[in-house]
């Protein structure tokens, strides 16, 4: 039985926690926390988990990395023929199943990704840069636990979740 946390803790700090992550929702899909520079919101959030998925993963196919990401092989669909279109992500053929297709990173776009992720890693920097060290990995440690909560809540609903294993 999980406790109501509403009626023991402390409301105005859980009133506190919803707000800021309210703002923070809106404000990183208002600038797409893209970076800095000519890169800056250069890279449509789907595109980046997209990317980056395939790079961590390796290649595979478009059920695989739906379900790598919690989302429907529909929406991935969709997603990839832009991705393939300018030629980020590269189509092939199963080894082993000539009728099933594989996705993968191209080189064009394993150099895209780098400089996207460059480019939010110094922002990154910037945000932080008067943060101590420890501070920036608690943040992180925190931040990663919120959102694997937030992903293993949606999937006990049966909800698709966001994609939240990978770090951006």
């Amino acid at each position: 039985m999980s406790m109501d946390m509403t009626t023991v803790g402390d409301t105005g700090l859980l009133d506190t926690l919803q707000h800021e992550v309210a703002v923070f929702a809106r404000r990183a899909e208002q600038t797409r926390l893209g970076g800095v520079g000519q890169v800056r919101n250069s890279m449509d959030r789907a595109a980046y988990l997209l990317l980056n998925r395939l790079d961590k993963e390796g290649p595979m196919g478009v059920k695989a990395l739906a379900a790598s990401m919690g989302i429907d092989s529909s929406t991935v669909t969709r997603q990839v023929a832009p991705l393939v279109d300018t030629g980020l992500v590269k189509r092939t053929s199963h080894p082993e199943d000539g009728r099933a297709v594989v996705l993968q990173l191209s080189p064009r776009g394993q150099a895209r990704l780098e400089e996207v992720r460059s480019s939010r890693r110094q922002l990154m920097a910037e945000l932080t840069e008067d943060w101590e060290p420890e501070e920036r990995e608690a943040f992180c440690s925190l931040l990663t636990r919120f959102n694997s909560a937030l992903s293993a809540r949606m999937a006990a609903s049966g909800l698709p979740g966001p994609e939240a294993q990978s770090p951006s």
